[in-house]
């Protein structure tokens, strides 16, 4: 069973999934190979599969990543596949999935073309493209500070970006970000992260901000929410998936879906790896 593990060249020592994933696959009798998905000298058809792991580069190429991903598609099994990367790389699912009654944070989105000034009154806030990762070009403001949160709106638009506002939820100063991950439909594990977002601070332009993680036994409410959210997708049961929950006033809420290329922080997990190298084992099988 011969799997790729697609990052990019700039994630290759940034990936700490990359070491406990590859050792746990082939304790699982799969043979991995670590390639960059824009590398052209690979021939993607000689693998059975090719599992996105951090194609984190790809938020400036999307167009480029998607049709990579149609390519890849027609050659092997994608995980997961071209249609759910479609779908997911654009945050503007929040909107979809509200609509069908998943409790997500209250998104306002503007498009290229629209004025930027027109979103809620809120006494604190982000900004970010509907398109990205890694926390990359969000940033935190007051109220007070809208004049340069409508800036940063438009510096974005101007570039052809849709961009989204969502109220800052102030208990996860305390309680941090929760992330649910679950391999095959089944629930693995979840870590606790700190919050990354600073007042005052600017949007970073790294790959990713600086993550403070550890592990975490979700809560019941936080369980419900993560299945809702799940059971609530236009697809069937995903290779992986992680759900990424805020707290609030009123319960859980959905920040992000990660169905692309999360990390899914194997180390902070007892069995993690072990866990989804038998779900690709599994999968590679069928």
């Amino acid at each position: 069973m011969k799997l790729a593990l697609a990052t990019a060249i700039a994630a290759y020592g940034l990936d700490e999934d990359l070491t406990p994933l590859r050792e746990a696959c082939d304790a699982a009798g799969i043979d991995v190979s670590v390639v960059a998905w824009d590398d052209p000298t690979v021939s993607w058809a000689r693998f059975d599969a090719v599992l996105l792991r951090s194609t984190w580069d790809y938020i400036d190429r999307l167009p480029e990543f998607l049709a990579w991903c149609d390519r890849t598609a027609a050659l092997t099994k994608l995980w997961n596949g071209p249609d759910v990367v479609r779908w997911n790389t654009d945050k503007r699912y929040l909107g979809e999935l509200a609509a069908k009654g998943v409790p997500v944070i209250e998104s306002h989105f503007i498009a290229p073309g629209e004025d930027p000034a027109g979103f809620p009154d809120l006494a604190e806030y982000v900004v970010k493209p509907t398109v990205g990762a890694g926390s990359r070009d969000a940033q935190r403001y007051l109220r007070e500070d809208r004049p340069a949160a409508i800036a940063h709106a438009r510096r974005l638009l101007d570039q052809g970006r849709h961009v989204m506002v969502q109220p800052y939820l102030r208990a996860v100063d305390e309680q941090g970000e929760t992330a649910l991950l679950f391999f095959g439909g089944q629930f693995s594990h979840a870590i606790r992260k700190a919050p990354l977002l600073k007042r005052g601070k600017d949007a970073t332009r790294a790959l990713f901000n600086d993550e403070h993680l550890q592990p975490r036994t979700p809560s019941e409410a936080e369980h419900a929410v993560a299945r809702q959210v799940l059971a609530a997708l236009p697809f069937g049961p995903l290779v992986y998936a992680r759900v990424d929950l805020l707290p609030s006033e009123t319960g859980p809420q959905l920040l992000e879906l990660e169905l692309t290329e999360p990390s899914v922080f194997l180390p902070y997990g007892e069995g993690a790896a072990a866990r989804y190298a038998a779900v690709l084992a599994e999968k590679l099988r069928d």
